[in-house]
């Protein structure tokens, strides 16, 4: 397995492996890798020839310092398991000074509003920062596909409209939500809840499903009413948001239309751990 820390001997050894007409898939990913990873590891290698797994935290896309001092790291046991998948994975390691040189700032990206709504309101700058490494990154290893996770569905919307605005020749594939055994959708974060929260966060799933059932016969505004009532009661657990929306411009929804697509979205506290998913409605 190869692994590249430096943007140049990446580019040097890509460009062999393009003269021998293989494509090339990218996972951005920021490590603490888990098995939903491997799920979009696994899609890239069977529509690709090669895959490039970039490791790397970036700060710009964390709103609070202590979130980002938090978040979990382990360079080796991500190689190790990586290893374990394929010897046709390249990994790409580079510091925050490679990417970034003197100036670890976000550029400023027209979303659309995509961005104003959910992660975006409570979350400050993120999604400038998101867009600035995702652009990076593509930039750098060039791939034919890139492939992210639906956990952070919109999160993947506006990688979309980067792409599409920007006029950038790469294929973003999207890949189903993968879930620990209780339905809690697989997160580095998970590794820093207690045993007993972590169990408890099945909840956060079961809400999802019954939100879906309800969506069948009940108004956008009674489930977020009900959602609300449920978290109440619940005494780990504490709502930040719960929010239905239309799928591709992401605008909260209260009333249903017969042609457009709804997921749900949420986002809950369990401990300090804040957790994120979503399902898809109709």
């Amino acid at each position: 397995m190869h692994v590249f820390d430096r943007k140049k001997e990446l580019s040097l050894f890509l460009e062999t492996e393009r003269s021998k007409n293989h494509t090339i898939g990218l996972v951005p990913t920021m490590g603490a890798l888990h098995q939903g990873h491997i799920s979009l590891v696994k899609t890239a290698l069977a529509q690709n020839d090669l895959v490039i797994v970039s490791v790397f935290v970036n700060p710009t896309q964390f709103d609070k310092k202590d979130d980002l001092k938090k978040y979990p790291r382990d360079l080796q046991k991500d190689i190790e398991l990586l290893k374990n998948v394929s010897r046709n994975i390249v990994v790409f390691t580079p510091s925050v000074d490679e990417i970034y040189g003197d100036d670890v700032t976000s550029q400023s990206y027209e979303f659309d509003g995509l961005d104003k709504v959910m992660e975006g309101a409570f979350r400050e700058g993120h999604f400038d920062g998101v867009g600035t490494i995702v652009e990076l990154f593509l930039r750098t290893v060039s791939p034919n596909n890139a492939y992210f996770g639906e956990k952070d569905f919109q999160q993947l919307q506006i990688i979309r409209k980067m792409v599409k605005s920007k006029k950038l020749p790469y294929q973003i594939v999207g890949c189903p939500i993968e879930r620990e055994p209780n339905g809690l959708a697989m997160s580095s974060r998970n590794e820093r809840l207690s045993k007993k929260v972590r169990e408890e966060a099945s909840f956060i799933y079961k809400t999802l499903l019954t939100a879906k059932t309800k969506f069948g016969t009940e108004s956008a505004h009674i489930i977020l009413d009900w959602v609300k009532f449920q978290f109440e009661k619940n005494k780990m657990l504490e709502l930040e948001y719960f929010q239905i929306a239309e799928e591709e411009t992401l605008a909260p929804t209260l009333k249903k239309e017969v042609d457009k697509k709804y997921r749900a979205f949420i986002a809950v506290y369990a401990e300090d751990v804040r957790l994120i998913d979503n399902l898809r409605l109709n």
